[in-house]
């Protein structure tokens, strides 16, 4: 008896001295439980504080199996309830740990609280945040969307999650043996709430922009197509849209086309869009003038064996007039008076085979080859938008050097002060003002983007057209059609730019198919940022055939 005593006297002097810790942390497991507190996602908002994405609270119903009995009627329907076979309602439960299973998250509220209401013992509710989009699919690629965990998982969300996600808070509780909380056992800590983001977008121009954009990849059966809108001033981006898209609230049965972000991802070969920048280094380096003479006859030019060709031929054109009617021929001859290693410089400073450092996801920078590889023809077809490949925002972003007095100005997606963006100088103000007069023209009698033209607003553009590759060569019949542009020409507010892909109703010219975009889309953006008319407001007769060199 007294050995007894001797043992179970150092049993207790082990429990409650030596292995006191041991012991207590095994005891509070059983009764204490750290709850999480969820912090509240940041709101995403555009320019005005119209909201483009914002958390709602949403149930997800949850299982404790050691307490479900499986053979209880209740459970068929609360499985029909939630949209589940029987089978795959016990299923969840069984594949679960002892205490804790989700059986269906973010729950509609009026569901939720029928099922709740079933009484089913183990079955419980638990508060949640769900993200709603309010804009739905014509901002999806702006905004983008968060998994049921509610981290960001493309656009905005993605890009920004840290800062939208917030820190989650905690509560030391403890719960009886049925899992209700008897008391807390210290102080809680409050989550800290995501802060908002403010975008540069204005959700009327996007609303707008996707609208004619659709409309218009519909009208002409084209495989896709994407917008740009930007702030030629301030370089904030205004609207971005593409199409096909998703609803990022239904987010079932999604394909890689409807989430590509096309605007940002895919590399093109811009075609025509070049031509200005070829002809702006030219006028940069005194090489030629506006009024310069280029003789473009017969229409074709061969360059080591390989024929350039216009859709016309248009014999004598002076400067102006190459961009008017977008010869490639005249552009070719203008370029072979250059250096490749200019041309070069020229393209790399203007953005192109560079990554935009714009604050989103995916951004691709596109590809100029080093110019010591250029062969003659190289550099020939280069001076007019092939061998080289730029997705349509860095378009967009590269006509701000005519916006602003040969400046390029960075992009962002966030809302910025209202002050003018600092910018690398790329032309002389007065070789801007040429190549921009030049791109009146293009949009005006003759030229080749003429659909593009707007009431009450003057417009400056370029279209192209370029044929898409296949292998180590171009596909027959299928094309990229382009237009970039800004308004009002004299002093530009917008920059906007177009792009559909394989378009294959009959027509498939840039300044058919995508100027008219590139029209309805300026003019509604100019309308609702409040600038006044620059022309007299009357009926702009088009021409009904517009003919643009590939």
């Amino acid at each position: 008896m007294a050995l007894g005593f001797v043992a179970m006297a150092g049993r207790a002097a082990y429990v409650q001295v030596l292995g006191n810790d041991f012991f207590l942390r095994q005891g509070e497991v059983r009764y204490a439980r750290t709850l999480e507190l969820p912090a509240s996602r940041g709101r995403v908002l555009d320019r005005n504080g119209v909201i483009l994405a914002t958390s709602v609270v949403a149930q997800s119903i949850w299982a404790e199996p050691s307490d479900i009995e499986l053979d209880d009627p209740k459970l068929a329907q609360a499985a029909e309830l939630l949209g589940l076979s029987l089978a795959e309602f016990k299923s969840r439960i069984s594949k679960g740990g002892k205490n804790f299973v989700w059986i269906q998250r973010q729950v509609d509220e009026p569901v939720a609280l029928r099922v709740k209401a079933l009484g089913i013992k183990g079955l419980h509710l638990r508060e949640e945040y769900k993200r709603h989009y309010p804009e739905g699919e014509a901002s999806a690629h702006v905004v983008g969307f968060t998994n049921v965990e509610d981290v960001g998982q493309e656009g905005i969300e993605l890009a920004f999650n840290q800062a939208l996600s917030g820190k989650p808070g905690s509560r030391r509780v403890i719960k009886d043996r049925l899992g209700r909380v008897v008391e807390d056992t210290r102080e809680a800590i409050p989550p800290v709430d995501g802060r908002d983001l403010q975008l540069s977008i204005d959700s009327k121009i996007q609303y707008f922009a996707y609208q004619k954009l659709r409309d218009q990849v519909i009208a002409h059966k084209a495989r896709a197509g994407s917008v740009v809108v930007l702030d030629a001033r301030s370089g904030e981006l205004l609207a971005l849209a593409n199409y096909p898209s998703y609803n990022p609230n239904q987010r079932q049965n999604l394909t890689g086309e409807q989430l590509r972000n096309r605007a940002l991802t895919d590399t093109f070969e811009p075609g025509s869009t070049m031509k200005p920048f070829t002809i702006g280094l030219a006028l940069e380096t005194g090489r030629v003038k506006p009024e310069t003479l280029v003789d473009t006859y017969p229409g074709r030019l061969t360059i080591t064996g390989s024929t350039i060709s216009d859709t016309h031929n248009y014999g004598t054109l002076t400067v102006e007039g190459v961009i008017q009617k977008s010869s490639n021929v005249g552009t070719t001859k203008i370029a072979m008076q250059m250096q490749p290693r200019e041309m070069w410089e020229t393209f790399t400073a203007a953005g192109f085979g560079q990554k935009p450092q714009l604050e989103f996801p995916g951004v691709v920078g596109g590809r100029v080859r080093p110019y010591k590889t250029w062969r003659p023809i190289e550099q020939a077809t280069m001076s007019y938008g092939y061998g080289l490949s730029a997705s349509l925002f860095q378009m967009a972003r590269s006509y701000t050097v005519f916006a602003n007095e040969g400046r390029i100005i960075p992009a962002t997606i966030l809302k910025k002060p209202e002050t003018a963006a600092a910018g690398a100088q790329v032309f002389s103000p007065r070789t801007a003002a040429q190549v921009l007069k030049m791109l009146a023209m293009a949009t005006g009698p003759g030229g080749t983007g003429q659909r593009a033209q707007t009431i009450g607003y003057s417009v400056g553009g370029k279209s192209g057209t370029a044929r898409k590759q296949a292998g180590k060569g171009y596909a027959a019949g299928k094309y990229r059609a382009w237009f970039t542009g800004m308004a009002p020409i004299e002093h530009p507010r917008i920059i906007c730019a177009v792009m559909l892909d394989e378009p294959s109703a009959g027509q498939v010219y840039g300044g058919l198919v995508a100027a008219p975009v590139f029209s309805e889309t300026v003019q509604q953006a100019l309308r609702i940022l409040g600038e006044q008319p620059d022309m007299s407001v009357k009926p702009h007769i088009v021409a009904q055939a517009v003919e643009e060199s590939l």
